[in-house]
C-alpha cells in the first residue's frame, strides 16, 4: 500500500508539472527537450558540478555529457565559471532562464505545503516533514549526489561556490 501511495504522489507530481511545462510550449517559451531538462535538474541538484561530476552521476561518457552541456550553454539555461579554487576547473550554473522553468516546480510546492498546513496540525506536519527527511537521507542512498562530486566527496570542501552563482542561489530558493 505504501508503494502504491508513493507512485501516485510521485506520478501525480510529475503529471502537474508536465502539464505546466507543456502550456509553456503554445507560448513558444519552453526550449528545452526532455533530455535537457532532466540535465539541467541534475545539474542543479548537484550545485555546481563540472562535467566530469555531472557525466560520473548520469552514468555517460564525459563527451556525451559536453554534448547536453553545450547544449544548455548555447540556450542559456547554464553558465560556465571558472573555479575560486583551482583555476583550470569550470563549474556549471543553472542561470535565471532555468530558475524561471524550475519555480513551476517551487511553485507547487509551495502551494501543497500551505495546503498540508491548512489540513494537518502541527505536530503532523512536523512529523511528516521528519519522515520525508529520513526517506530522502537514509532511505534513498542510490541518490547521494556527493557521491558524484570529486575530491572528497563533499562539496562544501570543494572550496567556495564561483561567485556567478550568488543570483542563481538566491532565484533557486526552495529547490
Amino acid at each position: 500500500m505504501l508503494a502504491e501511495t508513493l507512485n501516485e504522489l510521485y506520478s501525480s507530481l510529475r503529471i502537474y508539472f508536465y502539464r505546466s511545462v507543456f502550456a509553456r510550449f503554445e507560448t513558444r517559451e519552453a526550449t528545452l527537450t526532455t533530455v535537457e531538462a532532466y540535465s539541467i535538474e541534475c545539474i542543479h541538484a548537484l550545485g555546481s558540478p563540472t562535467v566530469s561530476e555531472f557525466a560520473a552521476m548520469m552514468g555517460i561518457s564525459g563527451p556525451n555529457a559536453a554534448a547536453r552541456v553545450n547544449s544548455l550553454l548555447r540556450k542559456g539555461y547554464l553558465e560556465r565559471v571558472q573555479s575560486d579554487v583551482d583555476k583550470r576547473e569550470f563549474h556549471l550554473l543553472p542561470t535565471e532562464k532555468y530558475f524561471r522553468f524550475a519555480r513551476i516546480n517551487a511553485e507547487y510546492m509551495s502551494t501543497l505545503a500551505e495546503r498540508c498546513r491548512k489540513r494537518f496540525t502541527p505536530a503532523e506536519i512536523e512529523n511528516l516533514d521528519a519522515m520525508l527527511k529520513i526517506i530522502h537521507d537514509e532511505l534513498m542512498p542510490e541518490i547521494d549526489l556527493s557521491a558524484f562530486l570529486k575530491i572528497s566527496g563533499n562539496a562544501a570542501e570543494r572550496g567556495p561556490v564561483p561567485a556567478a552563482s550568488a543570483a542563481g542561489a538566491q532565484a533557486g530558493e526552495g529547490r
